[in-house]
């Protein structure tokens, strides 16, 4: 999976497979809000078990009444290769571990107050998120983020003019405001490193 397939599902271009992991991500969150993750999970493998179990048995009749040797259904399946690489496995766990690494050495300059301003923006962000938190749950973040990412790319590219514009008078008004309170309030102009 690459960037180049997931910008295409994003953005629509084949609206036949956007909309099936659209709609089969989207079922899948709104059945866990109703169940636990352990029932959700037993449902989608009984029901794939009942497909293939299914699937296996119809074969197995057509190719008695057809007296043919066609052999096992999933053969194909079954015989390629699941097993992950080590290569493949270290990659991806040395991707995983600098961007933790990255992470939690934000954090700590965050916390241990390195840049007066940037800990103060990361203070709002975390009182903003705990009225986010009283409002949501993670699960409906989810949805809302999932909806959002399947809409916001072809709205942006439908309307791209009109919302660079209004994007860019904020992002004007809100760095004349970030600029008065800097000069008004001292101690908040950020220091240059020499």
């Amino acid at each position: 999976m690459d960037a180049k397939w997931v910008v295409e599902l994003l953005y629509w271009r084949d609206v036949k497979t956007s909309g099936v992991v659209f709609g089969a991500s989207l079922s899948l969150l709104l059945s866990l809000t109703l169940c636990s993750i352990v029932s959700v999970s037993s449902y989608i493998g009984l029901a794939l078990l009942s497909v293939t179990i299914c699937f296996r048995i119809y074969k197995g009749i057509l190719q008695a009444i057809q007296k043919s040797d066609e052999g096992h259904p999933f053969k194909l399946y079954l015989d390629q290769d699941v097993a992950l690489s080590e290569g493949t496995v270290h990659k991806y766990s040395d991707c995983v571990l600098a961007r933790f690494n990255t992470t939690v050495t934000e954090l700590r300059r965050l916390f241990l107050v390195e840049d007066l301003v940037d800990s103060l923006k990361f203070a709002v962000l975390m009182w903003i998120l705990t009225y986010v938190g009283a409002l949501f749950n993670g699960l409906t973040l989810f949805i809302l983020g999932l909806v959002g990412m399947f809409s916001c790319p072809i709205v942006y590219e439908k309307y791209k003019v009109q919302i660079d514009h209004y994007v860019g008078m904020a992002s004007k008004q809100v760095k004349d405001i970030i600029a008065t309170v800097q000069s008004k309030v001292p101690g908040l102009t950020r220091v240059k490193a020499e």
